[in-house]
């Protein structure tokens, strides 16, 4: 890796550089309609089986609307998240190493600087400009994302900026933003208890009788953008994390038109005022959560400048059902964000890994907590506990696996719920959760299991690790179709396994099974009833 690839990337630009150079970007040159074709033509890469180390950031090199009017920029899907190598890309580090970037960011923030004439301003659309067709946000080549569901084209790549009128303090958060005028968005930020830091702020401006000042940024340096979809404390300036997370300060600019700092680098800036004297219904939008989200009463923001790059891309993500862009960008920072919470801050024994589940739950709800063999029930029961509790969206459900199940496989997970727990001693229903993430009308209360081994147990009953690879081996020379293979593939021991067993198993793979019941004639006993269990008569070693 050279020195440049060792930090991560201060622009777009550079991001998709990058990708092409790894071969994670392609470049689509047919004609693509923005609201039609680009988003279910990306889709298929989350819902065609490809494994996520197949899928791509797609640049749209030759976009049009419905109307037929065809667009100069390109729009660039799935170059933030579209895998966790993409991901890391855009934080400089490989994908191991995610987790430790987090924390330094976190414990570590730098502040950002401030640059004259930055990028983001080479083009500037000010006052009737707006309201002019082809040059307010019908210039942008904005897709729809749902098509078929969606009311409107919407920015969804998006770091909203907002600050706090009494503190200053800023927030960037990933809020949807509907096309409603040429000079007039419909965005949603989360009211629900944790929800949007810049509702927190919007609040604060309505008891003030004032518009709230926003910025929306569309595209810029990915380690900005991971700050946006993070649940940060409300105080903690966002853009000081991101500069902790790249080891130098983030570069800012003034606004041209509202009072606030924007990354100087970004591709797309959408300047404007938010009434706080009254909400305008928005919506249908296929949300995250993977329904679609009906018409609500959300904020208005009145356009009052479009600035941009005069080589600007137009970035998206794809979101609704999961897995999606935007899990991804989810996943792989909340999950060693968990497990460094269960480890560091409440010292949970035995902990190993903890996994987010992606296809279809959004993450978000479930949550599996992988334990080393042995770990103390009171153990698995404060790291449940402690998992469930961390984020008021997260952890709806928590299920705690020893270390042999793959959380990633659900069969292996219910295998181990069938088995290993006993509902009467191990599930524990909590109510009184706050709402989450989720269509109206969702449940607010939590579930406990503890489905990890409570005890050592007989072996996982399949051919041994060596016997399935021979004869994965020679599937192969026969030509049949390729098998990927699924964990759990082969037998393991689960600590419940005697050496004279072994023995049997060897002699047995051996032709010299005879030997096995010579040995077992002598070992008859009377007076018991079928399935006696061995050991409740004779010790065996």
């Amino acid at each position: 890796m050279d020195a440049r690839t060792q930090q991560a990337p201060l622009d777009f630009h550079e991001q998709m550089l990058r990708l092409e150079e790894r071969g994670l970007l392609v470049r689509i040159d047919r004609p693509i309609c923005k609201d039609t074709e680009l988003h279910p033509l990306m889709r298929w890469q989350f819902t065609g089986g490809l494994p996520d180390s197949a899928r791509k950031a797609f640049m749209f090199t030759n976009v049009h609307g419905v109307d037929g009017r065809k667009f100069d920029m390109p729009v660039v899907v799935g170059a933030l998240a579209a895998n966790a190598e993409i991901y890391a890309t855009g934080m400089g580090v490989p994908v191991d190493r995610i987790g430790d970037v987090w924390d330094r960011g976190i414990d570590h923030p730098v502040e950002p600087v401030r640059i004259e004439n930055p990028p983001c301003q080479e083009v500037v659309t000010t006052g009737d400009d707006l309201r002019t067709p082809g040059k307010g946000l019908d210039s942008l080549p904005v897709p729809i994302s749902t098509p078929g569901f969606d009311a409107a084209p919407y920015f969804t790549a998006t770091l909203c900026v907002t600050k706090d009128p009494e503190t200053g303090v800023r927030n960037m958060g990933t809020y949807r933003a509907g096309l409603k005028a040429l000079d007039r968005l419909g965005v949603r930020m989360a009211s629900r208890l944790s929800g949007a830091g810049g509702y927190q702020h919007w609040l604060k401006y309505k008891e003030r009788g004032e518009k709230m000042p926003c910025a929306i940024v569309v595209g810029c340096s990915p380690i900005v953008m991971f700050t946006g979809p993070q649940k940060l404390r409300i105080d903690e300036d966002e853009m000081a994390v991101a500069g902790g997370l790249a080891g130098r300060p983030i570069r800012m600019c003034r606004a041209l038109t509202v009072d606030l700092d924007i990354p100087a680098d970004a591709e797309i800036v959408i300047e404007g005022l938010i009434d706080t004297d009254a909400l305008e219904p928005e919506g249908p939008f296929g949300e995250s959560h993977g329904h679609v989200a009906l018409e609500g009463f959300n904020m208005s923001m009145h356009v009052t400048a479009i600035t941009r790059r005069r080589d600007a891309v137009f970035v998206s993500i794809v979101s609704q059902v999961t897995p999606s862009e935007s899990s991804v960008m989810k996943k792989v920072a909340y999950e060693p964000l968990f497990l460094s919470h269960l480890k560091k801050d409440l010292n949970v024994k035995g902990i190993a890994r903890v996994v987010m589940h992606e296809p279809l739950s959004n993450l978000r709800p479930v949550i599996f907590l992988v334990f080393k063999h042995g770990a103390l029930k009171t153990e698995v029961w404060r790291g449940l506990q402690g998992a469930s509790a961390l984020q008021a969206q997260c952890g709806k459900i928590c299920v705690a696996v020893s270390e042999d199940v793959d959380p990633n496989n659900t069969d292996g997970v219910f295998w181990s719920m069938a088995y290993r727990s006993n509902p009467v001693e191990d599930v524990l229903v909590v109510p009184n959760r706050a709402g989450g993430h989720g269509p109206k009308g969702s449940a607010n209360s939590t579930l406990l299991i503890d489905a990890t081994s409570k005890s050592p147990m007989p072996p996982l009953a399949l051919p041994t690790k060596p016997y399935m690879e021979r004869a994965k081996q020679i599937w192969e020379e026969l030509g049949f179709p390729h098998i990927t293979p699924q964990a759990p593939w082969h037998g393991y021991e689960l600590g419940d396994w005697a050496s004279l067993w072994q023995t049997f198993a060897d002699n047995a793979v051996a032709g010299k099974w005879l030997e096995n019941g010579a040995h077992t004639w002598p070992r008859r006993k009377p007076d018991l009833i079928p399935e006696t269990p061995v050991r409740k008569v004779e010790t065996v070693k």
